[in-house]
């Protein structure tokens, strides 16, 4: 019995120090961000080497009028700051869609209530290039937060945006595994 919990508190012993170093390989979680409306992209980060990873964010928006989608890759460099700090910089492209629904109701005024008006509507896809640089603290719980700024060169996006460049900062939230 004496055994069994000497090796029960060594491997709980090792799981904690082991999260505690941040040898997570995998990190899964939300970026909470505003470009565009894109507003929320789901995250993973996976682990290449010991100062280098890929990051993916999945972005959509689903309002009255407009629906888009947004992938973005980056390959990204780590430094380590201090304990948990980490800072990154990165490099990355992206592919997205759009659609416009020019359809809403308005009162003209007259009593007879709503009207139904049925504008023009307009879709398309782009393309991106991004660049990226942030700063993060890991938990010694697998938890990790961190705040990021990515300037985006849209191509093909006329009609989405009235220019080429979106800014993008954004607050991360991921569980680390």
């Amino acid at each position: 019995m004496k055994k069994i919990v000497l090796v029960a508190s060594l491997l709980i012993g090792l799981t904690f120090s082991a999260q505690a170093q941040n040898n997570s390989k995998n990190a899964l979680g939300l970026r909470l961000g505003d470009n565009d409306g894109f507003g929320g992209e789901v995250s993973y980060q996976r682990k290449l080497a010991k100062n280098n990873r890929l990051e993916f964010d999945l972005g959509w928006r689903n309002s009255n009028n407009v629906d888009a989608i947004k992938l973005v890759g980056l390959y990204q460099w780590v430094w380590n700051i201090d304990g948990g700090f980490n800072w990154y910089a990165g490099v990355g492209g992206g592919l997205g869609t759009w659609s416009y629904d020019n359809r809403y109701y308005y009162n003209n005024g007259n009593g007879n209530g709503d009207f139904y008006y049925d504008g023009v509507d307009d879709s398309g896809a782009f393309a991106l290039v991004a660049g990226d640089i942030g700063i993060e603290y890991n938990f010694d719980i697998p938890l990790q937060l961190s705040l990021d700024f990515r300037p985006e060169i849209y191509f093909n996006s006329d009609r989405f945006r009235e220019n080429s460049f979106g800014p993008d900062i954004a607050l991360g939230v991921r569980f680390l595994f």
